[in-house]
């Protein structure tokens, strides 16, 4: 699991990577600069009290919490839109690191749409867990244990289903996912520590693609000798 992750991070020098993180940071931006915008916006011309201290009060506490609450969805954004470019990360991955494969199942536009809309849902999901909820399980040390159980299996679930989907079928995805549950909720666990720190979760979802990419190869079956 070590050398997946070290690979993943060293992989991170190559052009072709640093692009799709670029498209999907300043897609990303432009997605929480409209949605700060339009709430602003609202909150500018809603009346929430007939006094006049009262209403400037709660304005500008929502006007705050407008620009803000977006930034805690940031990363799930960023992901949202890398989603899409994911397979081009897994391709040149592989072409970098395992040359012998055969070229990968060619996943189609809606599958590919409902898999990005299903990582955005579980992204957000993340987020929400991941919130100033926890702070009270905090003062007994099961907030953060709590954040990685849950977590760890939903993201380690989505990377690998992602990764494993492009070389098997759907039985074969879900026989292999439950063989190896163990592992890949910790290979979760590792990936949401990439989402918990600020800036290196922007590039959370190509280091956590590459790793699962290494970590999926590792469980397969070595070639029987001749």
């Amino acid at each position: 699991m070590l050398s997946a992750l070290f690979k993943a991070f060293a992989q991170l020098s190559d052009l072709r990577l640093r692009r799709v993180l670029k498209i999907g940071i300043l897609a990303a931006l432009g997605c929480w600069a409209a949605l700060a915008f339009t709430a602003s916006l609202v909150v500018r011309h809603t009346r929430f009290f007939d006094a006049g201290w009262a209403d400037a009060g709660t304005s500008a506490v929502l006007g705050l919490v407008a620009l803000l609450l977006p930034m805690l969805f940031f990363s799930a954004l960023a992901t949202f839109v890398m989603s899409f470019m994911l397979d081009g990360v897994a391709e040149v991955v592989e072409a970098e690191h395992y040359p012998g494969l055969p070229p990968a199942r060619i996943i189609a536009w809606p599958e590919m749409l409902v898999s990005s809309l299903r990582f955005l849902a579980v992204m957000a999901l993340v987020t929400a867990l991941a919130a100033p909820v926890y702070l009270a399980l905090l003062f007994f040390g099961l907030g953060i244990l709590l954040n990685y159980m849950v977590n760890g299996y939903l993201l380690g679930r989505e990377y690998f289903e992602l990764i494993a989907a492009r070389r098997l079928d759907a039985s074969q995805v879900r026989i292999m996912r439950h063989a190896h549950m163990g592992r890949l909720w910790l290979c979760g666990a590792v990936i949401n520590l990439l989402f918990q720190i600020p800036l290196l979760n922007l590039a959370a979802p190509v280091l956590a693609t590459s790793f699962m990419i290494h970590v999926f190869q590792s469980l397969q079956p070595a070639p029987a000798s001749v």
